[in-house]
């Protein structure tokens, strides 16, 4: 695995045995490491010192119980390859992170550690998308990792997967578990976790055997928000966790950014809503980059990608985009219309509808009616005429 040199066992154990003490959380742990330096020093203090920083008195009991037994699951889990434990007191702990408040004092990772180091940006959103939410997480995906950036999710169900999967097709991502290291969540999701540790990384704070709870997600989404530079929300409706997410990324100073979609879609409830406070709309992925702008280092920021050249291309000379084109008017025309013009499949004209939608050269209105914006045109016509 890429990355710093693993613990030395001794170390290692002394962060776990502290990291599980029941009732310790990562406040205390803080509280604890700014006053003894150190794990190991920690384990060394008396219940009066514990006492006098205002430990409560169950938790330093177990704490000086220093229960070896309860860390052995750990420790086995740290002994396979290609598997890490990433403290708090290492330069390689993300400094973005480490500047939120409470920050877990210990990260279990598998696969590339030194993604943690790169700019990332949050993907989320409903775990039951439209098949356009799905579409629209995974090319953004796709296109902000292609320019560079770490897309980095929750595993989950829904617009997370898509995210996820859009990034390896280009470039990275960081996979956020709310559960062990050795329990994937959803099950359905082992293939692709499995794909996200062979080229990019997972990522947990809790110790393995813990199993999904629901009061562990919004801990995984505060690690999602606090690594990243930005969060973008696909779709949501007014109460999905996505939204915490976003608020979490708003209180850590981070930029937040939302798709649209219709007012008649209970999905894009939650994204109009974050925009009403404030959240920036975006309709491209380089919108995002122009405006996380210098944020993102040395990053370079072209004004047009090569994939995106290449597509606007495609857009402008494929034949059965060209077909597409002609069959489309000004007036709002419905999809089976456009089937029967044009002879293509349903499947074919609604994907390539998707594309010339994002690509603003068509204009949508709701039950599935489009009509043409001339913009192909036009820019064709300012090249023939320079």
């Amino acid at each position: 695995m890429d990355g710093a040199s693993p613990l030395h066992a001794s170390d290692a154990e002394a962060w776990l045995l502290v990291s599980q003490a029941s009732g310790i959380g990562n406040r205390y742990f803080q509280r604890l490491l700014a006053h003894f330096g150190t794990p190991q020093a920690i384990l060394r203090a008396s219940q009066g010192e514990l006492q006098e920083l205002g430990i409560p008195q169950p938790a330093i009991d177990n704490l000086l119980a220093q229960n070896l037994r309860e860390i052995q699951p750990s420790l086995a889990w740290l002994a396979q390859p290609g598997h890490r434990l990433l403290t708090l007191a290492e330069a390689d702990y993300p400094l973005l992170l480490k500047q939120t408040d409470a920050p877990p004092p210990v990260l279990y990772l598998m696969g590339d550690a030194q993604l943690l180091s790169q700019p990332q940006l949050a993907i989320v959103g409903s775990r039951n998308p439209t098949a356009t939410g799905i579409d629209n997480a995974r090319e953004f995906a796709r296109c902000l990792a292609g320019a560079g950036i770490c897309i980095t999710s929750g595993l989950a169900l829904g617009i997370d997967s898509a995210a996820h999967r859009g990034a390896l097709e280009s470039g990275t991502t960081i996979a956020v578990m709310g559960t062990g290291p050795d329990r994937i969540y959803p099950a359905s999701h082992r293939e692709l976790a499995h794909e996200i540790t062979e080229s990019s990384l997972l990522v947990t704070e809790f110790p393995p055997g813990v199993q999904a709870r629901p009061e562990n997600f919004p801990r995984r989404n505060r690690i999602i928000s606090g690594l990243s530079l930005g969060a973008l929300v696909v779709e949501a409706t007014l109460q999905s966790g996505s939204l915490i997410t976003a608020r979490l990324a708003s209180e850590q100073g981070r930029e937040v950014f939302a798709i649209p979609g219709s007012i008649h879609n209970p999905q894009a409830r939650g994204c109009h809503a974050l925009i009403r406070q404030g959240a920036k709309l975006v309709e491209s992925a380089q919108d995002i980059i122009e405006e996380l702008g210098a944020l993102l280092g040395a990053l370079e920021h072209p004004t047009s990608a090569p994939d995106e050249i290449s597509a606007q291309q495609n857009l402008e000379t494929d034949p059965d985009y060209v077909l597409l084109r002609q069959a489309l008017g000004y007036d709002m025309v419905s999809v089976d219309e456009l089937i029967t013009r044009t002879g293509l499949t349903a499947e074919a004209v609604s994907s390539m509808l998707l594309l010339l939608e994002l690509e603003g050269h068509v204009s949508s209105a709701p039950g599935g009616y489009y009509c043409r914006k001339d913009t192909l045109a036009s820019r064709s016509s300012g090249r023939e005429s320079t």
